[in-house]
């Protein structure tokens, strides 16, 4: 099996991990806010995180992976900007209606865009861009209802997208930056992450419900699906950093929109959540929206693996031959031409 293959089986997998763990998760903490009301979703998240790390400093010590350290203050400012994102995604839902906050998580694809154009220099074709359109439109279509707008809510939105595309970029970059795995990235940050919401989640919390986490009544069963929750988010992060690292944060969005589409569709399955046509029409648009990106990503990653391809034999046959470059126009040139060139270029001036 060559490389490629493997990369591509790898990716698949990711995906296929990130879809089946987020979705778990998502029925696991409706079944724990809805029915159980444990409403503490900031302090449940830094729990989540806390729970990763432990499990990851176990992974270490058993030699799963390697602990590759790099710069410190690249992880701890990744960390906490991470923490932080997660702490203004849940005061935006506090501050604006559902509908506001689905446009909120839909913006985010559309800045993760403009951003990666502007500071990294990338370039979406424009049938990339159609497809993106095609799946916005029909999420939209599926999950925004009222449209309720206020100043507070609508900055806090403004950050918590902005915030939450930086860190997602950061994730992508920093991997490629200092060659570090999704695990050995997750294991170094995980802990600034923790740490920034189990500092500001019972406040966060307190602000938004009224309620305190420690004076909550922690039955068995509130127990055992806060301790299931955690036990499936150390899939959800480990998949969320391997696909960032594997593809890029637009594809990780896309594919956060299509756990949505099935989320809504197991919501309705399972535990018979209303549905319209509405719903129905915006997850079939959506779908088309990702099975068209899919596929444009596709071509445009077999296009260049074409074009690098030939530019890497004709680099070997340069090597080779080297008339070649005679009948390109260029020439060989001897040592003592090579030492002489200065003299030349001195006498010129």
């Amino acid at each position: 099996m060559g490389e490629g293959e493997r990369f591509q089986l790898g990716t698949v997998g990711a995906l296929s991990l990130s879809v089946v763990s987020s979705v778990s998760i998502v029925i696991c903490n409706k079944a724990l806010m809805s029915s159980l009301h444990f409403i503490f979703a900031t302090t449940l998240t830094s729990w989540h995180l806390l729970v990763t790390f432990c499990s990851l400093h176990v992974a270490l010590r058993m030699r799963f992976f390697e602990h590759k350290p790099f710069e410190q203050k690249a992880v701890m400012g990744f960390g906490i900007l991470n923490g932080i994102s997660i702490g203004l995604l849940n005061l935006s839902l506090g501050f604006n209606s559902v509908g506001f906050y689905q446009m909120t998580k839909l913006a985010i694809i559309p800045c993760t865009v403009l951003l990666e154009t502007i500071f990294l220099g990338k370039r979406f074709s424009k049938r990339i861009q159609f497809a993106l359109t095609i799946l916005l439109l029909g999420v939209g279509i599926a999950t925004v209802t009222d449209l309720q707008l206020n100043a507070v809510g609508s900055f806090l939105s403004l950050l918590a997208v902005i915030t939450t595309c930086v860190a997602q970029i950061m994730t992508n970059t920093i991997q490629k930056k200092f060659k570090v795995s999704s695990t050995q990235l997750l294991y170094q940050s995980s802990p600034y992450q923790a740490a920034t919401l189990l500092v500001s989640g019972p406040f966060l919390d307190k602000f938004l419900t009224n309620q305190n986490v420690f004076a909550f009544n922690y039955t068995t069963q509130v127990t055992f699906f806060i301790v299931l929750s955690c036990l499936i988010s150390i899939s959800v992060n480990f998949s969320t950093f391997l696909v960032i690292g594997k593809t890029s944060p637009v594809t990780y969005q896309v594919l956060g929109h299509l756990k949505t589409c099935l989320v809504l569709a197991f919501g309705y399955i399972l535990l018979h959540d209303p549905f319209s046509w509405r719903n129905i029409l915006g997850i079939l648009i959506a779908m088309v929206g990702m099975i068209l990106y899919s596929y444009y990503c596709t071509l445009e990653n077999q296009q260049k693996t074409v074009e690098t391809s030939v530019q890497t034999s004709q680099a070997r046959e340069a090597e080779s031959d080297p008339l070649i470059n005679v009948e390109n126009g260029s020439s060989v040139v001897s040592d003592s031409v090579v030492q002489m060139s200065p003299l030349w270029s001195k006498d010129k001036d």
